[in-house]
């Protein structure tokens, strides 16, 4: 069991430094709910399955090597607030790959 660091910023603006586990097949939406990150009810309204996009996140430095997905694509052509940086969080996997990824987590939808 390997746990990994990631830095997430809040929707105040506030930087969370987590520890997330490797070995439990997430993503980075469950662990931000895990950690109580975003609201309840704000975040993974579609329990991850990338239909609507209020896992949205920027990431801030180039630790993810992953491209989007097809379906992760589709859904931010129609999201809200998207930049060149935005991903879907239920996208994401919890790896060792990532280890220092630092993200924020965009608006609410």
């Amino acid at each position: 069991m390997q746990d990994i660091t990631i830095n997430i910023t809040d929707r105040n603006g506030q930087i969370h430094t987590i520890d997330a586990p490797t070995d439990m097949n997430l993503n980075l939406m469950e662990v931000i709910r895990m950690y109580e990150l975003a609201e309840e009810g704000t975040i993974g309204v579609c329990g991850g399955m990338a239909m609507c996009a209020s896992c949205q996140c920027y990431i801030l430095n180039d630790v993810l090597k992953s491209e989007r997905n097809d379906d992760e694509e589709a859904m931010l052509s129609e999201a809200y607030h998207v930049k060149p940086n935005s991903r879907l969080g239920c996208q994401i996997n919890i790896t060792s790959n990532i280890e220092g990824l630092s993200i924020e987590i965009a608006p609410e939808q």
